[in-house]
């Protein structure tokens, strides 16, 4: 015992080291901040954007060093060239979540994202890899409070003193096994301290090509997509600081679970949206029905699109007469059929290659007008003439019926609302198909609606000059700044301490006025921004038409994909990564599988598998990590009804795994229809389970804050809690999702699943 006290004892004065590091680079970080800021707003605008761009420098500098406050130290290698105690620098290796080093440079902690950190998570007693102990460090706080040791190469520790080391802690598996056994607390956190082999190789894998991540229910998917997004943000920083990461969820819920998970990584330059709120100024409220999903999903709206777009570019059924100056001029079909035909050839977007149309059919009405008044004219009097055709009634309107300037929006409301429209641009449907996805005009978008909208704004472009003139200005802004941020580098006024930037990044804080915006706002705000990786959780629920949306933004095709088709419950989704991802990424693809289930007790992964296999979905083979005694529990109704059914079980989970710290998360999951009813029915019985104020924060805004929820099955979509009761597995399994809602259903608990039915189990429930 006084042993392991004493490695305890060594263990906290690293720790306390490493914090004292931290709080001295914070401090210096937040010093050269409001030196800064105490400069005040004078100076030469050049100098106010140089202050602004260092402000911002150590702004993020402080927010990181911020973020990785709690666990900053999880980790120790002990390497193979002698004892800890006896070695040279070098053969004890700290890991921890960010990178730290003393005045003189030397390593105090090691990025848990560089290649000398890898062996923490790869190293194994076959291939030790160098390693002769690897330590988990438990912290809570800033405090110690317990080691978890393996031994990787024995015959070498034995040799050197292994007796040391306390035999009682070889687990190897404790810090791991003590994360899923912890209390859910509505956030999801980070595994960067548990990280295993499998999702390690996968995390680190290369960032050309799109990566598929299948996985079973469980098998850390989303937790593997976050770390790699933030190991790629170390390992390709100068690539991706500029164009930004891209991550797309299932639901805002899903992304409000997460928000924590980068930060605490050191990462905050992501953009993280659902694919409804992706298109800025698109506000997707609306829920299409499954068939009217599948319809929208189908890749034969970007031609339907394209000639929709193609149907306001039209020759007019007959020429056009009107007089100017006295003069009679016409305008000639064929000049419009001409017109259009090079106004083509440029592949512009619609929007953008009017403004040559329209060049076009004014030159040719020039050299009528030039025609009828008899004589050449000056290049003055020209420009007068085509300045008064261009504000003729009867030109502007005929010319806009021949090349109509549209929006997006007023684009596809008018293909979705005008029955004529969609029959002509729609051939391949079926007047039931376009019966089906007929909407009311102005009616709400819907979630299917934004590929569509997107694609129309992609073959529709800006009609926007001062836009463009303001482009071109700003060009010869940013040129400007590039040169004197090179140059501002070469005399090395940029701090080594502040986290690695380059010429560009910084020019454009140089050229960056009023409020300064992350690389994240701006490409949140810009629809046409595109990214240097992109990420996509419950990605089986796309349709083609959204990858195709997603495909754009990603020019490099560099994309992590993680899912799972036997959980697909949109008819729009995948049922084979191939199907999905062959028509958009042809062979950019490859695919790597999860198989080890963290999250799900072994007797509750078992019974879904039975009942996923005997429903006929695609469920990946899995492997539960951990045995929980009497994870579920068979409830049927015999009395009181479903609801008191319900009651009882949630009075009962939440005293048992709902602590007083707030820790603790138990879901109700019913078919839709019944949600709300069960709903009423556990908030009445809340006072008298978790008191008032429990019950308040259950009708609040984010319900995955509180500590017994009512959800869907779709809403529970990639989140997990302590327990689960679970209401009639067989109406979950006839709803809009199926058996796949009824497959995620059971598969969201840590310890408990209660199941509540009047009705027969689904077959797979027994065992």
């Amino acid at each position: 015992m006084a042993g392991r006290q004493d490695e305890l004892a060594h263990e906290q004065a690293v720790v306390d080291g490493l914090y004292a590091r931290l709080d001295a680079l914070r401090a210096r970080a937040r010093g050269r901040l409001r030196d800064v800021r105490r400069e005040g707003p004078s100076g030469s605008p050049q100098n106010r954007s140089e202050r602004d761009a260092f402000a911002t420098l150590y702004e993020d500098r402080t927010a990181q060093l911020d973020a990785v406050e709690d666990r900053l130290a999880f980790g120790r290698l002990d390497l193979a060239e002698g004892p800890a105690e006896a070695a040279g620098e070098g053969t004890v290796r700290y890991v921890g979540r960010i990178g730290l080093t003393d005045d003189d440079q030397r390593s105090l902690l090691t990025d848990w994202r560089a290649p000398a950190a890898e062996a923490f998570y790869r190293a194994t007693s076959l291939q030790p890899a160098g390693v002769r102990r690897r330590r988990h460090l438990v912290t809570v706080g800033r405090k110690v409070t317990g080691l978890e040791d393996e031994l990787l190469d024995l015959d070498h520790a034995v040799g050197e003193g292994a007796g040391e080391i306390d035999a009682a802690s070889l687990s190897g598996e404790g810090a791991l096994l003590a994360a899923l056994a912890a209390r859910r607390t509505g956030r999801m956190t980070d595994i960067v301290a548990t990280i295993q082999a499998e999702q390690d190789r996968i995390i680190r894998s290369d960032l050309a090509g799109a990566l598929v991540v299948q996985g079973g229910p469980g098998t850390g998917k989303t937790a593997v997509a976050l770390h790699r997004a933030a190991y790629l943000l170390y390992a390709h920083r100068r690539l991706l600081e500029r164009s930004g990461v891209l991550l797309v969820g299932p639901s805002r819920s899903f992304l409000r679970y997460i928000d924590q998970v980068l930060p605490s990584l050191g990462e905050t330059g992501v953009v993280s949206t659902t694919l409804g709120e992706l298109l800025p100024g698109i506000a997707a409220t609306a829920v299409d029905e499954g068939a009217v999903a599948e319809i929208k999903g189908r890749l034969l709206w970007a031609d339907v699109i394209r000639r929709a777009v193609r149907a306001r570019e039209r020759v007019p059924e007959r020429d056009v007469r009107f007089r100017l100056d006295g003069h009679d001029l016409v305008i000639r079909r064929r000049d419009v059929r001409d017109a259009i035909a090079r106004a083509r050839r440029n592949h512009k977007p619609h929007n953008e290659a009017r403004a040559g149309f329209v060049r076009d059919m004014l030159a040719r009405l020039a050299e009528q007008y030039q025609l009828a008044d008899g004589g050449d004219l000056t290049p003055e009097d020209r420009a007068i003439v085509l300045e008064d055709l261009r504000e003729l009634r009867d030109v502007r309107v005929a010319l806009n019926l021949a090349w109509f300037p549209i929006s997006p929006k007023k684009l596809v409301d008018d293909l979705l609302s005008r029955p004529h429209r969609l029959a002509e641009a729609a051939p391949e449907l079926t007047d039931a198909e376009r019966a089906a996805v007929r909407r009311a005009p102005g009616a709400p978008w819907t979630e299917s609606d934004v590929p569509l909208l997107d694609e129309a704004a992609e073959l529709l472009g800006d009609d926007d000059a001062v836009a463009r003139a303001e482009d071109a200005a700003r060009a010869a802004e940013r040129a400007e700044a590039l040169q004197h941020a090179r140059s501002v580098l070469a005399s090395g006024a940029a701090d080594g301490a502040m986290i690695p930037v380059d010429a560009e990044t910084l020019a454009e804080r140089f050229a960056s006025t009023g409020p300064r915006l992350t690389t994240a706002e701006r490409a949140a705000g810009d629809r046409g921004w595109t990214y240097g990786h992109v990420v996509v959780d419950e990605a089986q629920e796309l349709s083609l038409m959204a990858w195709r949306m997603l495909v754009r933004r990603v020019p490099t095709r560099s994309m992590t994909i993680v899912g799972d088709v036997a959980q697909t419950s949109s008819q729009a989704g995948a049922r084979s990564w191939s199907a999905a991802l062959t028509p958009v990424l042809r062979d950019g693809w490859r695919l790597e599988e999860l198989t080890v289930s963290y999250r799900t007790p072994a007797e509750v992964a078992d019974t879904a598998q039975r009942v996923a296999k005997a429903a006929g979905l695609p469920a990946s083979p899995l492997t539960a990590a951990r045995e929980v005694p009497g994870a579920i529990v068979d409830t049927p109704v015999t009395s009181g009804g479903t609801a008191g059914a319900v009651v009882e079980g949630v009075g009962t989970l939440a005293r048992e795994l709902v602590g007083p710290d707030g820790a603790g998360r138990v879901a109700v999951i019913a078919a839709e229809p019944a949600v709300a009813g069960l709903r009423q029915a556990v908030a009445a019985a809340l006072p008298g389970v978790l008191g008032a104020a429990e019950a308040a924060r259950l009708r609040a805004q984010r319900p995955e804050d509180a500590q017994v929820t009512v959800l869907g099955p779709r809403e529970v979509k990639g989140l997990e809690y302590d327990a689960v009761v679970l209401v009639e597995p067989a109406d979950v399994a006839a709803g809009a999702g199926g058996w796949s809602d009824l497959y995620v259903a059971m598969t969201r608990p840590t310890q408990r699943l209660v199941v509540v039915h009047e009705r027969e189990l689904p077959d797979g429930f027994a065992g």
